[in-house]
């Protein structure tokens, strides 16, 4: 009925199906995420958690909560999930809000490092309400371990937050949590980028090893937007407070976090995507697609760097990598533009130190999750290099760029959208 915000949408249909989507944080979703995101489930109020709402009529949606919880447990291998969080952000808040008081020290990567603004970028809840000291990376790309002991030491955090959105190498969760037990700090892992990568495989796991653990359900993952709060100790009772704030109360700090401390009803309807999302990510066929994102992401990095391309660390080991255009002449936001006309979506991005400055940086992030949905493999990586290339040599010429647009448009008749 409305024809307006139809359109807006067929408009965005045609934009994902005949473009390559590059951003890491993006991927496709399946038919079935789809549904339950659309289904009946939105009109349910449930504040509280299963067997303990403030709503009556929500046995089903219990059912549903317990199912997705019951599944994250088993699928990353820790004893209490929350996912009830609305997103990554509001996770992270919510864990800093269960382990923090306000004027407390957190420690987390630098944004420009490739870190995320909720780790405690200056403008962020994170660097304004809390003590923030932030690690950064070497001029190599890699992460300055010699530096985050250093600033541990000398601040004492009481939380290190280690993960980030733009960090293309494994991240070694053992190292990290030997400075946190040497100042004696909780150690909490964003796997947001991640996710699907560990429980495909791929990735080292850092269940066992940090203390708490925070997740998206999209990106790798696949699932609808939401997030998830990971963590091992007792059964959680949300109306009973810890008698004192340890890591064997963990999931009912998280819990009372959430709600009542800074979050009402759930959604149900996300809920239940989120579900459905870690049942397909259960799958063997999952660890296939886990593996095929790296095998892209590394053939993809190998034909920009025959092409002249510096990448941060030189390469990557995840579905991630950032370019430093320095070397070609052009700015990240330039060559997001032209990318952006020729039907390749990716996004400006800082390199480590980078002198310009965040919304013109010097480089660019680009990945792998949404094209392996499509079915893509390395031989198409090496064609997508070639497009990028062609595009950002040819970024003045908008014939050229839009004769690129056309020939991409045909190239992904051949890899339809899972949804």
């Amino acid at each position: 009925m409305d024809r307006e915000l139809n359109n807006l949408i067929e408009q965005e249909a045609t934009r994902q199906r005949d473009g390559l989507e590059m951003i890491p944080s993006e991927n496709y979703v399946s038919r079935d995420v789809l549904a339950a995101l659309g289904s009946i489930l939105t009109n349910k109020y449930s504040e509280g958690y299963p067997g303990k709402r403030y709503y009556g009529g929500c046995e089903f949606v219990d059912g549903i909560e317990n199912l997705a919880r019951e599944r994250a447990q088993a699928l990353f291998g820790v004893t209490h999930a929350n996912v009830q969080p609305y997103s990554g952000s509001p996770a992270n808040l919510a864990v800093c809000f269960a382990l923090l008081q306000p004027g407390e020290t957190l420690m987390g990567m630098q944004l420009a490092s490739g870190g995320h603004m909720t780790h405690g970028l200056a403008v962020n809840f994170s660097g304004i309400y809390y003590h923030s000291v932030q690690y950064t990376a070497r001029a190599d790309g890699y992460l300055d371990l010699d530096e985050m002991r250093a600033l541990a030491k000398a601040h004492r955090p009481k939380l290190i937050i280690v993960g980030g959105t733009a960090y293309p190498r494994v991240y070694e969760w053992a190292k990290y949590k030997e400075i946190a037990d040497e100042v004696g700090a909780y150690l909490m892992a964003d796997i947001s980028h991640i996710a699907g990568l560990v429980v495909g495989g791929v990735h080292p796991s850092p269940v066992g090893i940090a203390d708490v653990i925070t997740t998206t359900t999209h990106k790798t993952l696949r699932g609808p937007r939401g997030a998830m709060i990971l963590c091992d100790g007792e059964p959680s009772n949300f109306l009973k407070a810890p008698p004192e704030q340890s890591r064997q109360y963990l999931p009912t700090m998280i819990d009372r976090a959430i709600i009542p401390g800074l979050q009402g009803g759930p959604h149900n309807h996300q809920t239940a995507a989120i579900a459905v999302a870690l049942h397909e990510a259960a799958q063997p066929e999952f660890k296939t697609y886990a593996a095929q994102i790296v095998a892209n992401a590394q053939a993809l990095a190998i034909a920009l760097m025959e092409r002249g391309y510096t990448l941060v660390t030189g390469g990557t080991d995840n579905h991630l990598m950032v370019v430093d255009l320095t070397n070609k002449g052009i700015t990240g936001k330039q060559a997001e533009k032209a990318l952006d006309a020729a039907g390749i979506t990716v996004n400006k991005n800082t390199v480590p130190r980078d002198p310009r400055k965040p919304f013109d940086p010097s480089g660019i992030r680009l990945g792998t999750p949404a094209l392996t949905s499509r079915g893509m493999k390395e031989a198409e990586m090496t064609q997508i290099a070639e497009w990028i290339d062609d595009t950002l040599s040819h970024r003045d010429d908008a014939d050229r760029l839009e004769a690129i647009k056309r020939e991409i448009a045909d190239f992904t008749r051949g890899f339809p959208l899972p949804a």
